[in-house]
């Protein structure tokens, strides 16, 4: 029996859609969490390494995601499609709300 691990490389390109439609660019968050280096930023972007739990708490406070919406398994294609609809979604309607902002 297979139990289902994370999937560091499409929870890397779930992390690029998040911070890219919530606005937030690798040196916003390495100064949120105070990380010395910003390779470790782009190392979880890469999929080469994944947050630590800290950090995912951290993260998720910070984007307004839960902690268990930031992985991406490796056994639910589904669930991917899913996210990458929502995070679509979530786009548009902060590219929206910029505009309204801007005519304000």
């Amino acid at each position: 029996m297979h139990y289902p691990l994370i999937d560091k490389e499409k929870t890397g390109r779930w992390l690029k859609l998040l911070f890219a439609a919530k606005g937030v660019r690798p040196k916003d968050i390495q100064r949120y969490l105070s990380l010395s280096c910003i390779q470790t930023v782009y190392r979880w972007l890469e999929g080469t390494n994944i947050p630590s739990m800290d950090h995912l708490y951290a993260l998720s406070s910070l984007l307004g995601v839960s902690v268990n919406q930031f992985v991406v398994g490796n056994s639910d294609d589904e669930e991917w499609r899913e996210r990458r609809e929502a995070c679509a979604r979530l786009w548009s309607y902060t590219a929206v709300q910029k505009h309204l902002h801007r005519s304000i």
